[in-house]
């Protein structure tokens, strides 16, 4: 077992509490402008500023620090009308054959099908591979703890780093992804978590009229 290795901590901003609400309070109104759209724009986005946003979803905390993820950023044409085409035979299958009534009645108000145009429209696919295990130069497995919860936790903040970049997103998680393993050339070690697509949304597009629970609602101060 190896001895800890500490350094002192850089970069903690102590703010003062008026300072604190301020910036909490311009937080919540700017991640509250945060919508999934599901019609996307095909202007170009540069690489720099997904590079960064993968950077910063990185840069999250994870179980032991193993960072159990790998993110694939996909801007070929070719490669995302593969994907189209991967995700759409599993969605034809649940919206006709594995996914209850119930599920089905759950969607209903969001109005998904089966077709999938975002994948090829956006300019940018992020697939988001979990990691089981590291595999070592010499071959040998390290495992990685709360591998689920981890790579989660960097979801979330690459798509806050994208909303806050000025970029639109939609999570998409066909079931079974295992055609993603191929697609892209990723090891049998890593499960396809979940694509987050990304772009500037299409002109004129709706979104659902929905709403969020209320702070009551969602959570309990003691």
């Amino acid at each position: 077992m190896k001895d800890p290795d500490f350094i002192p901590l850089e970069g903690f901003i102590d703010y003062s509490e008026p300072e604190m609400r301020e910036r909490s309070s311009t937080f919540l109104n700017n991640i509250k402008r945060r919508r999934t759209v599901r019609d996307f724009s095909s202007e170009p986005i540069p690489n720099e500023v997904i590079q960064n946003c993968i950077l910063a979803a990185g840069s999250a905390p994870s179980g032991a620090n193993m960072q159990p993820w790998h993110f694939v950023a996909v801007k070929s044409s070719e490669i995302k009308q593969q994907i189209r085409e991967g995700a759409e035979i599993e969605e034809r299958e649940f919206y006709t054959r594995r996914a209850s009534e119930e599920w089905l009645d759950a969607l209903s108000h969001l109005g998904t099908d089966e077709h999938k145009p975002f994948l090829e429209t956006a300019p940018w696919l992020i697939v988001v591979f979990a990691q089981k295990h590291t595999v070592d130069p010499d071959g040998s497995k390290r495992k990685h703890y709360y591998m689920s919860e981890s790579v989660g936790i960097a979801c979330g903040m690459l798509i806050t780093a994208l909303h806050n970049a000025g970029l639109a997103t939609l999570t998409h998680t066909p079931s079974p992804m295992k055609f993603l393993n191929e697609i892209l050339d990723r090891p049998v070690h890593e499960k396809p978590y979940m694509i987050i697509v990304a772009g500037k949304p299409a002109e004129g597009v709706c979104v659902p009229n929905i709403s969020k629970k209320s702070l009551d609602e969602i959570s309990t101060i003691l």
